[in-house]
């Protein structure tokens, strides 16, 4: 059995969850702006009074650690840093567009799905997971989106994310739909893979743990990544 609080502060949503073994318990979120400073410890403390827990009694804290936001990704981190060492438990990352990915179930056979994430202009931060398994197949990258982006994609995609649809009417690929739903990350999809990951001690280090920034390509001129 494990107790962990999970941390999403990578995009314009501020969420926290709360789960049992990789049930959840309870969540609360804010898209208030500047909400991530000042609400996250509040929904932190929020969520264990609704599951009838204290902060003490949790095993790990999970953090969505990237990419996104460079403000929201370094205060989440730093808090759930704070968090672990002070309730001397270990900390647990999770890449934020596997966190996307969970929040889709009982899709059809042989569906992939594209999570992306906004990085200005028509540039996003992207991957590719296999629909069921929920196994990444192609690395986290970040993706200037053209005309043919994607095009070695065969088989029906799921694009989604808050900035899959500013692609949608430019997309070549006949395999790839757009959605609306589950534009941000959630920390309610967490649960699972945080519990897996207790489990097998697939702790992160309190001292060198970062955020996934991809500063290569926030830093200088992106480069095309062919899919």
């Amino acid at each position: 059995m494990s107790l962990i609080v999970s941390i999403e502060t990578s995009t314009p949503l501020c969420s926290v969850a709360l789960h049992r073994s990789g049930e959840l318990l309870a969540s609360r979120e804010t898209q208030e702006e500047g909400g991530h400073g000042r609400k996250l410890t509040r929904l932190i403390e929020s969520v264990c009074a609704d599951a009838g827990v204290s902060l003490q009694q949790t095993d790990a804290i999970a953090v969505s650690n990237g990419p996104g936001s460079y403000t929201g990704l370094r205060i989440g981190l730093a808090t759930a840093k704070g968090l672990c060492f002070g309730l001397d438990i270990p900390l647990i990352t999770l890449n934020t567009l596997k966190v996307m990915a969970n929040a889709w179930e009982n899709l059809p056979a042989n569906t992939l799905l594209l999570p992306m994430l906004d990085a200005r202009r028509m540039e996003v931060y992207a991957a590719v997971f296999d629909g069921q398994s929920k196994k990444a197949i192609s690395d986290t990258s970040p993706v200037i989106l053209e005309s043919n982006s994607f095009e070695t994609l065969k088989q029906p995609t799921i694009a989604f994310g808050n900035g899959a649809l500013k692609w949608q009417a430019a997309c070549e690929n006949p395999q790839i739909t757009f959605s609306a739903e589950h534009p941000f990350p959630h920390a309610q999809f967490m649960g699972k893979d945080a519990a897996e990951q207790f489990a097998n001690q697939a702790f992160a280090s309190l001292v060198l743990a970062e955020p996934e920034y991809l500063k290569e390509f926030m830093g200088t001129k992106p480069k095309i990544k062919s899919l």
